[in-house]
């Protein structure tokens, strides 16, 4: 698959994953309204960003500066190659 260099379609893939994300946030919350939901769903949301920060920028720049990722998969096969190597 070629990669996505039109500034344009960038945008518009950003704002189809944004509009995908609120449309699943409402529609957990139409199935169970309650604060408990809302907050796991918020809680959720905000570990799984802050995981994508951890994978891409911070072990690239603070623990291998060699390694370049291209996406989850690449994250998760240099973890286990790691891990085997120690």
């Amino acid at each position: 698959m070629k990669d996505l260099t039109s500034p344009i379609w960038i945008k518009v893939k950003g704002i189809l994953f944004l509009l995908v994300g609120i449309l699943a946030v409402v529609l957990v919350l139409l199935e169970q309204p309650t604060w408990k939901v809302a907050l796991l769903l918020a809680l959720a949301v905000w570990c799984f960003c802050h995981f994508y920060y951890f994978a891409f920028y911070v072990i690239e720049h603070y623990v291998d500066a060699s390694y370049k990722f291209s996406g989850l998969g690449s994250f998760v096969a240099y973890w286990f190659q790691r891990r085997n190597k120690k």
